[in-house]
């Protein structure tokens, strides 16, 4: 008789920082519990409104606390950046500019990810033009950002039966509201306050997100 092999969970997460973090030091503290609590995929940093100076002092900072650890450190909005501070990759939105040339800037080895908000057709021209993630969202509101296009549990579900490449949920996700996007077949759930606002800690917070992805893939 064989030992049964635990099931790979099958959503992960994927953690955003706050938007302003003053203390880098200090926040350090912070990150370093959040994933001490378990497993992480990623961590993007979005300083909306920051300088590059604060950008550069801050990645600084907490890249070596992620990529010690194996979790992809992520930039928010700037290619450019990206290479200069040796990021695992960048995150782009609808805004910012278009995919092909953050990954013309960043090269074929970093990981570059598209915001698709609710929109079908934007995931498929990202995923068909080779990017390694799109994030679909907001699904609930959102205290770190401004809700303008809702999204529907129904596009993780269409997208998850149609296309190999990972999608990531993002906006308002908490513990206790998670479940259905993890069922609806979210490959990643991007979090900011429902991990570093969460009423017993980050730490508790990662263990308990875990716990969750645990039992779905049961």
């Amino acid at each position: 008789m064989t030992d049964r092999v635990p099931a790979a969970p099958s959503c992960r997460l994927y953690l955003i920082s706050p938007e302003r973090i003053d203390h880098p030091a200090l926040f350090a503290d912070e990150l370093r519990a959040a994933l001490s609590g378990g497993d992480v995929a990623a961590f993007q940093l979005r300083l909306k409104d920051a300088g590059d100076e604060a950008i550069i002092r801050t990645a600084d900072t907490l890249r070596p606390i992620c990529q010690q650890r194996d979790v992809a450190f992520i930039l928010n909005d700037r290619p450019d950046l990206a290479v200069k501070l040796d990021c695992d990759g960048v995150h782009v939105g609808q805004d910012d500019m278009p995919y092909m040339e953050a990954r013309r800037i960043v090269g074929p080895d970093r990981q570059v990810g598209v915001t698709c908000k609710a929109s079908r057709h934007l995931a498929m021209e990202a995923a068909e033009a080779g990017a390694d993630y799109v994030a679909f969202g907001a699904f609930f509101p959102s205290g770190t950002k401004a809700v303008t296009t809702p999204a529907d549990l129904e596009i993780l579900e269409w997208w998850s039966g149609l296309m190999e490449v990972p999608c990531v949920a993002i906006g308002g996700i908490t513990v206790e509201n998670c479940r259905p996007v993890v069922a609806a077949g979210a490959d990643f759930l991007a979090v900011a306050g429902g991990v570093w606002n969460y009423k017993d800690g980050p730490e508790a917070a990662v263990r308990a997100f875990n716990e969750i992805f645990a039992a779905s893939s049961t």
